[in-house]
C-alpha cells in the first residue's frame, strides 16, 4: 500500500491541490484511493471535492469520534465517493479541539494505569478498519504545523510528499520540515521517509535553478518540476473537481501546457506507486 501526506510548513504552496491531483492520477491508473481531510480550519480538501456534508453538525459521525473511541458507526461509513476510484473522509469542526479530546483520553487512560499515545490514534483507527485490505493508496491532507493532527498523520502514513516553492522562504520550510521529522522520529520512534519534493510554480529563473540544484544535491528526490498553473487550479476550486475532470468537462479547448502539467503529475504518481511496489495498470484515457 502507498501511504503519504503532503506536508509543508509554508502556506500557499499547493498542498491540497497536490493531494487532490495525485489522488485523481492514482485513481485513473486503477488504484483504489482513500483521502482523509484533517484540515483543522478550512477543510480545503473537503471543499475542493464538494461532497454533501455538514462539517459543523456536532451530531454527525466523524473522524474525531473514531480517534477518541466514541464512533457512532463504522469507519467506512464516513467515506464519500467524490470521483471514480476516490473515497474522501471529510474534515469536521471537531478537529479544532482534537488536541483537548486526545489529552483527556490520555489522562483517563493513565488514571486507569493504561498506556496511551496521542499520536497513534489514526494508525489504530485505520488498522482496526482494515484499510489496507480495501485501498491501494492512502493520502492524508493534514495540518501544516506541528501538533497532534500532523503527528497522527505522520505516524499513520510514515511518508511525506513536500510541495515546495523554489524561493528562499521555501528552502527554509524544507530545512524546518527536516528538523520536524527528525524530532518526531526521536521522540516517538517512527521512521518517516521523504518520497518526493515537488517544486510548484516553477518559472525557471536563475535563482530558482540554483535552489533546485541545491535541493537535488542535498539528496532529496525531485521526480518532477511543476510550472505556474494558477488558472487551472482556480478552475478546479470553482468547479470542485480534480484537474483531470475539469479539463475533460469544463474546458472547450484543451491547452497543451495544462496537459503537460497533468503529465507531470502522472509521472509523479507513477514514481510514488513504484516506490511502494504497487502494480501500475494502464492509465485511463
Amino acid at each position: 500500500m502507498l501511504t503519504y501526506t503532503p506536508v509543508s510548513e509554508a502556506g500557499g504552496v499547493g498542498k491540497t491541490t497536490t493531494a487532490a491531483t495525485l489522488a485523481a492520477s492514482h485513481a485513473r491508473a486503477g488504484q483504489n484511493v482513500l483521502i482523509i481531510d484533517m484540515d483543522t480550519q478550512n477543510g480545503s480538501l473537503t471543499y475542493f471535492f464538494g461532497p454533501e456534508y455538514d462539517r459543523g453538525d456536532p451530531n454527525v459521525d466523524n473522524l474525531v469520534r473514531h480517534l477518541v473511541g466514541r464512533p457512532k458507526g463504522e469507519f467506512h461509513d464516513l467515506a464519500h465517493t467524490v470521483e471514480d476510484g476516490i473515497d474522501l473522509i471529510p474534515s469536521h469542526n471537531m478537529l479544532e479541539d482534537v488536541h483537548e479530546f486526545l489529552l483527556n483520553e490520555k489522562t483517563q487512560a493513565e488514571k486507569l494505569g493504561e498506556s496511551y499515545s496521542m499520536y497513534h490514534q489514526l494508525h489504530r483507527v485505520l488498522k482496526d478498519a482494515n484499510v489496507r485490505d480495501q485501498y491501494d493508496v492512502l493520502i492524508v491532507d493534514s495540518a501544516g504545523k506541528a501538533g497532534p493532527i500532523l503527528y497522527n498523520a505522520l505516524v499513520a502514513v510514515r511518508n511525506v510528499v513536500i510541495p515546495f516553492e523554489a524561493t528562499a522562504k521555501g528552502q527554509e520550510s524544507i530545512e524546518g520540515l527536516d528538523d520536524l521529522v527528525d524530532g518526531l522520529e526521536g521522540s516517538i520512534g517512527v521512521d518517516v521517509g521523504v518520497l518526493a519534493v515537488v517544486p510548484i510554480g516553477f518559472k525557471n529563473t536563475r535563482d530558482q535553478r540554483e535552489i533546485l540544484a541545491e535541493l537535488r544535491e542535498s539528496g532529496f528526490p525531485v521526480p518532477v518540476v511543476i510550472g505556474e498553473r494558477g488558472s487551472l487550479m482556480e478552475g478546479c476550486w470553482k468547479q470542485q473537481c480534480s484537474p483531470y475532470r475539469y479539463i475533460d468537462e469544463h474546458r472547450e479547448r484543451k491547452r497543451d501546457y495544462e496537459l503537460d502539467t497533468l503529465e507531470q503529475f502522472d509521472t509523479l504518481a507513477r514514481h510514488l506507486e513504484q516506490e511502494a511496489g504497487l502494480k501500475i495498470p494502464e492509465v485511463t484515457a
